[in-house]
């Protein structure tokens, strides 16, 4: 009896020091992905408000003009990147992510994904190497989350491949899936790191060492997720620490071809003047935005008005009703969706049938239902995408203009 309860007390106590450590490993993981966040998103902010001073300096010359503003334009691209990162992993947690699954041509999402890759490996003199053969194959698929799958590998690449490499992306059909493969000759992965390799937060490197640009750890577990929410696989092989990495992924076919047109994205307005004799009004309560889209409008030929709440811009629209309403979504007060309910249900001679585009910081499918069901026809996340947005803009006023005539 006494030996039964000696062994007992040490399996207890042994099972105790490894909930200990496996809780002091969460914690260390949780301080890195800390540091690693605001190295992450204060290193690109560093770059646009320095950049931006040198600008409102009025100093610099203007052959280097154009490079500061591209300079901006990719680091603000790059911080709204790792949010969508975050956001995206904050959905998975939450079982909030949602997939749109039609038959579509991985070709296409193949060669997007390189599209987009392209500046990024341009800029290291990288070259991707295509070598897509899959015929008719079709996958069901999301083509927005599957571009995402491909463009993270592609972006991994590029992040551990030396200046000058190459990176190799390959797919085809097979029995009855797609293998996509994708491989660098970069700097490898060990094998101690090799089994943690999907998991969110983890990194090889202490967040010190890290490159610039290196990320927040979440790349590959969003792949995997995404992935295995299509049925299918991924996983990675490397040969050791500099021998580079080989990431293949594994899709079921599709049972059905797509319809002719269900993978042709809507085709954007000439961006010409695109809104010449509109008048557009603005409703944000913040004034930096509310400038940013009179300059925007303004520039396309349309009358903007500009109201900083929900109660300024009912008087605005009882005086003169607008061609179409361009309002945020979050505003003290009252905000977007308690606004547009109103306006919707004021009658016609207060402007209820006036055509609505919803701003928001928040991009979730539910967020775009809900400003769908307050009154809004279309929804447009921040940060903006000013051709997406003018194009968005565009279309609500000339289906006014075609209703109206």
């Amino acid at each position: 009896m006494r030996n039964n309860g000696k062994a007992q007390l040490t399996a207890e106590l042994a099972n105790e020091r490894a909930l200990r450590a496996r809780a002091e490993e969460a914690n260390r993981i949780k301080d890195e992905f800390l540091a690693t966040l605001s190295h992450e998103l204060r290193t690109p902010l560093n770059a646009i408000a320095g950049w931006a001073h040198i600008l409102q300096t009025g100093e610099l010359p203007p052959s280097e003009q154009a490079r500061a503003v591209e300079t901006i334009l990719r680091n603000a691209k790059l911080q709204a990147s790792l949010i969508e990162d975050l956001l995206d992993v904050s959905r998975i947690i939450s079982g909030k992510l949602r997939l749109e699954l039609v038959p579509l041509d991985l070709e296409k999402v193949v060669r997007g994904a390189v599209e987009t890759a392209l500046p990024a490996a341009s800029a290291k003199d990288i070259r991707i190497s295509e070598h897509v053969e899959l015929g008719s194959a079709h996958v069901l698929g999301d083509a927005v989350r599957l571009e995402q799958v491909v463009w993270n590998l592609l972006s991994n690449a590029v992040k551990f491949s030396a200046p000058g490499g190459t990176i190799e992306i390959r797919a085809r059909a097979t029995g009855d899936g797609a293998v996509l493969e994708v491989e660098d000759h970069g700097r490898g992965i060990s094998a101690e790191f090799l089994p943690f390799l999907f998991e969110r937060f983890r990194q090889a490197e202490p967040p010190l060492m890290r490159a610039r640009g290196s990320g927040l750890g979440l790349g590959l577990a969003i792949v995997r997720y995404l992935v295995e929410a299509h049925r299918g696989s991924v996983e990675a092989r490397s040969e050791g620490e500099g021998q580079g990495a080989t990431f293949t992924v594994w899709l079921p076919l599709a049972s059905e071809r797509p319809s002719a047109d269900a993978n042709a994205p809507e085709s954007a307005p000439e961006a010409t003047r695109l809104l010449g004799g509109a008048y557009v009004l603005v409703v944000d309560d913040d004034p930096d935005a509310r400038e940013l889209l009179s300059v925007l409008f303004g520039r396309e030929g349309a009358e903007v008005g500009l109201a900083a709440s929900a109660s300024e811009a009912r008087r605005m629209i009882r005086a003169r009703h607008p061609d179409v309403i361009v309002c945020d979504i979050g505003m003290p007060e009252q905000d977007g969706h308690s606004f547009m309910r109103l306006l919707r249900a004021s009658g016609e001679a207060a402007g209820a049938f006036v055509p609505a585009l919803a701003l928001t910081g928040h991009a979730a499918a539910e967020d775009a239902k809900a400003a769908i069901l307050a009154g809004f026809q279309l929804h447009v996340a921040k940060p903006l995408d000013p051709p997406r947005l003018l194009a968005g803009v565009a279309k609500l006023w000339r289906r006014g203009v075609t209703r109206s005539t």
